[in-house]
C-alpha cells in the first residue's frame, strides 16, 4: 500500500491522505459523539490518555485538534473526546480539516520520502540506506530528547488513612 502510495504524483498522494485522515478523524469524532456510555468505560480503561485528551481540549479548544494530528498516541482520544464533549462540529470540522491537510503534506512528503528510502533499501540502494538510518537516528533522538526535557515522573501521593 505504501508503494502505491509512493508511486503516486504528490498531489493524488496528498489528497489520498487526506481523504484518510479526513474519514477517520470524522468517524472516530462521531463514534465518540454518539457512544457517551462507552466513553465512560473507555475513561476508565485508558484514564490517563483520555484525561490527557480532555485537558488538551479545554486548555486549546479546536486548535488541540488541528494539533492532534502532529501526534502520535493521542490524536484518537482528542477526536474521541471531542465527539463524546460534543464539540460543536462548527469548530471541529474546520478543525479537523486543517489538520489532515497538514498530516497529509508532512506523510506526502517526509513520511512517503522515507517509505521510498526503505524501498530503496530493501532493492541494495546505500543512499536509501543512509537515509532510512539517518531518519532512524534522528527519531529515536527526538524521544530521548523528549523523555529528558519532561523531567523524572512524580511519584503519586499516598491515601489518606481513614
Amino acid at each position: 500500500m505504501l508503494d502505491t502510495l509512493a508511486a503516486l504524483p504528490f498531489r493524488w498522494a496528498f489528497l489520498a491522505l487526506f481523504a484518510s485522515a479526513t474519514v477517520r478523524s470524522h468517524g472516530t469524532y462521531w463514534v465518540g459523539r454518539g457512544a457517551v456510555a462507552g466513553w465512560q468505560r473507555y475513561r476508565g480503561t485508558h484514564g490517563e490518555l483520555a484525561a490527557r485528551a480532555e485537558a488538551l481540549l479545554r486548555r486549546l479548544g479546536p486548535l488541540a485538534v488541528t494539533l492532534s494530528y502532529l501526534t502520535v498516541g493521542v490524536q484518537t482520544a482528542v477526536h474521541l473526546t471531542a465527539g463524546a464533549v460534543r464539540m460543536p462540529l462548527r469548530l471541529y470540522v474546520p478543525a479537523a480539516v486543517v489538520g489532515s491537510a497538514m498530516w497529509a503534506a508532512l506523510y506526502a512528503t517526509v513520511g512517503l520520502a522515507v517509505v521510498r528510502a526503505w524501498l530503496a533499501a530493501e532493492a541494495g540502494s546505500w543512499w536509501g540506506l543512509a537515509i532510512v538510518a539517518v531518519a532512524l537516528v534522528a527519531g529515536v533522538g527526538l524521544v530521548v530528547r523528549r523523555r529528558r526535557s519532561r523531567g523524572p515522573v512524580p511519584e503519586a501521593p499516598a491515601p489518606a488513612a481513614p
